[in-house]
């Protein structure tokens, strides 16, 4: 008994290692398989849009500050106190051309007149004094009977241009003096506007006093500016030295906000300014609305007002249009072909903003498709699952965003 139970004690650690070399020989024998299997293959599902050609019209955004077409400072070109002022002489008043806007005290000027008109009629006195004895003068020298050519003393002349010299200064000085005279009414130059005013009745001014400030109010401008790449979308006839001045007839939207409201005004573009600008390198071109305080504006357009311009460009004939988010790298678009794979295309976009790339390429077909999914990685051959987007719901949209910047109908 005690030999088994030292042999039993002795043989147990090789059994254990036997049953385990069993159990891992049975499961090696019976371990499944692996069998190799290829991925399969990504499919990245993108929505695209079939390329057709459109003509497409260009809007030309800028912004800029309505100003007056003519300012001036109204000046005192004689001395005295302001007897009377037209209604219309306030801030924000509206006169016509000829108006008589201010009044001053004229007594001084009317007794200078009187003086003048006096010194005149003494001068012509004084030369026909003179023609007659010139004329007697001649007539002594003839009846002398001596042959000689008589000289300019003995005919008086000297005597007889200064008087017709005086008889002139006399009608300068009357002249002037009615002049003074007329000075004493301001009138409006043209149909404008007051924009502030500097004398009131009672106030006494002298030569050179500033009376008041105006504006003219036939037509407004506004000066906008343009890189030259917007510039060259700007169908605006060319000025050349020596060449007839062209009138600009480009048609130009304004619109501006008072309070929640947004107003709108129709204009023209009428001029580009001589030079680009040597800090920015714009160009500037000037708009011009007719009547901005007439009745044909649900608004006046007030002088100061900053608004913003939409301006018709070219019309880009047979060019594919597409979100500016479908232009990689501003440089290619990426087409799906009949196998669903993405391929990279360059393309040199002939107008691009915020919204829209506009291009023109020979390379893609009428009908080809594009994605219009971003993505990090856009291999060549890379697989997709496209979903077609109805190209004139994306050309709506594209103008609907446009829109939003663009003038229409008033909210």
């Amino acid at each position: 008994m005690e030999f088994l139970k030292k042999f039993a004690r002795r043989s147990l650690p090789f059994l254990i290692l036997g049953a385990g070399l069993a159990i891992y020989f049975y499961l090696a024998s019976t371990k499944p398989v692996a069998v190799r299997q290829t991925p399969p293959e990504p499919v990245l599902q993108v929505e695209a849009v079939r390329l057709e050609p459109v003509d497409f019209q260009i809007i030309l955004e800028s912004q800029g500050t309505v100003r007056a077409r003519t300012e001036s400072t109204l000046i005192s070109e004689v001395s005295g106190r302001v007897l009377s002022i037209a209604p219309s002489f306030r801030e924000g008043g509206f006169f016509e051309e000829g108006e008589i806007l201010l009044e001053i005290d004229p007594s001084d000027y009317l007794s200078a007149v009187a003086i003048a008109e006096a010194n005149l009629a003494e001068a012509r006195v004084r030369f026909a004094e003179e023609e007659a004895q010139s004329s007697q003068a001649l007539r002594d020298w003839e009846r002398l009977g001596s042959g000689e050519t008589p000289g300019a003393l003995v005919l008086r002349v000297p005597q007889l241009a200064l008087a017709r010299a005086n008889v002139v200064a006399a009608e300068a000085r009357l002249e002037e003096a009615k002049r003074d005279l007329d000075r004493t009414r301001i009138t409006a130059p043209y149909e404008g506007r007051l924009l502030s005013k500097f004398a009131d009745v009672g106030q006494v001014v002298s030569r050179g006093t500033v009376l008041a400030a105006i504006y003219a109010i036939e037509y407004a401008e506004i000066r906008l500016p343009l890189n030259s790449n917007e510039f060259a979308m700007l169908d605006f006839p060319q000025v050349v030295r020596g060449g007839p001045q062209p009138e600009g007839n480009i048609p130009v939207t304004l619109k501006g906000s008072f309070g929640q409201e947004n107003i709108v005004w129709e204009g023209r573009i009428v001029r580009v300014e001589g030079a680009v600008d040597s800090r920015s390198r714009q160009i500037y071109i000037v708009a011009q609305v007719d009547d901005p305080y007439g009745p044909n504006h649900s608004q006046p357009l007030k002088v100061g007002l900053f608004v913003e311009a939409f301006i018709e460009g070219r019309i880009l004939q047979d060019v594919y249009v597409l979100p500016r988010t479908a232009l990689r790298e501003a440089k290619y678009v990426l087409t799906i072909d009949e196998e669903n794979r993405l391929f990279r295309v360059p393309v040199q976009p002939l107008w691009s903003n915020a919204e829209v790339a506009v291009f023109r390429e020979p390379l893609i077909e009428p009908g080809t498709m594009v994605s219009l999914t971003q993505m990090a990685l856009a291999l060549d051959g890379l697989r997709v699952s496209p979903t077609l987007v109805d190209q004139e719901g994306v050309e709506d949209a594209e103008r609907g965003n446009l829109a939003e910047n663009q003038p229409g109908e008033l909210p």
